[in-house]
């Protein structure tokens, strides 16, 4: 006798399991029990003797679903996991009550019979996997780093006065001074000599004499504009504070790299998702450690599918609609994929004609054909992982070539017009913007309709 053992997944609140046979006769349902190994087994010890086999069907609720799964693999139990769409949805026609976790462990258990195609096994820890966990938290570091670099580099925080971004340059080149910085270096009472020394000192030679002249300059203005009735105190301290916070972030992720490139290392000794165009090291790490093991899948269709950058579609009859992305995978994922296309469309042909025939036939926005790119892009690496072969750079009439010669065909051939950019922007900001267009327009409509103002003598 085989046993479906379907089990609710609360995050706080008991778990319940619901128990049925091969012919999906329930054995006993509603069992509560918690994450401990005292419940567990139990629960175990409440199966009926001799199973042949135990399948446990769960939902990936959070991360709650992961000790459990591996409990009951060493066990001896299948795991399988089940969409909480496709779940929800058997729910409510199974029983048209309000949800209730003794109703979703019953659906659960018998979920083999009525949907077999919904189960996917579980052979791997999910998030608990080191290396997704590290790109993870790598993605957060560099989005914190990047709001403090945006904070820094905004006028309000980059000083009083517009000039001193074009004096000091791009907010990385001055976080190594503005740490240091606890006066402000507004004033021209600190001295040119004084200041050379402060910004050759503080940026390791980077910054010298010119800089420091430039400084001064913008200081001068901005004492002009603002007078005494701006703390510039204040604002340097802001500033240092700002500094301090983006580069223990950027030793932070310096760390995280050196980390996940071992568990990389391990995970693709041989490289195969290094090897496709426009990755890099870091898209590479981000993409397989979020992508997991690509011969889980059951078929390249459903790896398109995890990434939720395949379009929504509503057929129905003779008519056939196609949406956005359904955004209902990995969102670590698909920013990784989506940078890596905008690069890869420079130099593999292949993508690049692909590219170039969505903006240029097809009308699409660069978003949306980046997109498409994307979905491209992830399932030939996938099918590479599931291969274990190495992705193959070739042209158009399958020739296989370098990256060099593929940078100068994707020049040559395919380079989408300046024009064409300019317009399926503007096409998409008025598409975007129904509201706003429509009061720009009846604004010049009323300006034409308005009687013309006589010229005085």
């Amino acid at each position: 006798m085989n046993l479906r053992l379907g089990v609710d997944v609360a995050c706080r609140a008991a778990r319940q399991a619901s128990c049925t046979d091969d012919t999906g006769k329930f054995l006993w349902a509603g069992h509560r029990f918690r994450t401990d190994p005292g419940d567990l087994d139990a629960l175990w010890a409440k199966l009926p003797a001799g199973a042949r086999e135990v399948t446990v069907i769960m939902e990936p609720t959070r991360n709650a679903w992961v000790p459990l799964a591996a409990w009951f693999r060493r066990h001896g139990a299948t795991v399988v996991m089940v969409p909480p769409e496709q779940s929800a949805d058997l729910r409510d026609y199974y029983n048209k009550h309000a949800k209730s976790d003794r109703l979703d462990s019953k659906v659960l258990a018998r979920l083999p019979l009525l949907h077999p195609e919904g189960l996917t096994a579980e052979t791997g820890i999910g998030p608990g996997d080191a290396l997704k966990r590290a790109v993870k938290i790598r993605s957060g570091l560099v989005h914190r780093r990047t709001t403090s670099m945006q904070r820094l580099d905004c006028p309000r925080a980059d000083g009083p006065s517009l000039g001193w971004r074009d004096r000091v340059g791009h907010v990385q080149d001055s976080i190594p001074v503005a740490v240091p910085l606890r006066q402000p270096a507004h004033r021209p009472q600190l001295g040119k000599r004084r200041l050379t020394d402060f910004l050759h000192r503080s940026s390791r030679g980077a910054w010298a004499e010119e800089r420091a002249t430039e400084i001064i300059a913008a200081a001068t203005t901005t004492i002009e504009l603002w007078g005494d009735e701006f703390d510039f105190d204040e604002l340097a301290a802001d500033i240092a504070t700002e500094a301090r916070l983006a580069l223990s972030l950027c030793e932070e992720i310096s760390m995280m790299d050196k980390r996940i490139g071992a568990l990389y290392a391990k995970a693709d000794p041989a490289g195969i998702v290094r090897s496709a165009p426009g990755v890099g090291v870091v898209g590479a790490q981000r993409i397989h450690g979020r992508l997991g093991d690509a011969k889980r899948f059951r078929n390249l269709a459903g790896v398109r599918s995890f990434s939720g950058l395949v379009p929504r579609r509503d057929d129905s009859g003779h008519t056939a609609t196609a949406g956005g992305p359904t955004k209902a995978g990995d969102a670590c994922l698909r920013e990784a994929l989506f940078t890596s296309a905008d690069h890869a469309r420079k130099i593999d042909p292949t993508l690049a004609q692909r590219y170039h025939r969505l903006m240029t036939v097809e009308g699409k926005h660069h978003t949306s054909a980046l997109c498409h790119i994307a979905t491209v892009l992830l399932t030939r690496i996938a099918a590479c992982l599931r291969a274990d072969q190495p992705y193959q750079l070739r042209d158009i009439d399958g020739t296989p070539i370098t990256e060099t010669e593929g940078r100068v065909i994707v020049a040559d051939r395919y380079t989408v017009p300046k024009a064409t950019r300019t317009a399926r922007r503007a096409a998409t900001t008025t598409s975007r913007q129904p509201r706003r267009n429509e009061r720009a327009e009846k604004g010049v409509a009323e300006r034409s309709e308005a009687p013309p103002v006589p010229t005085p003598a």
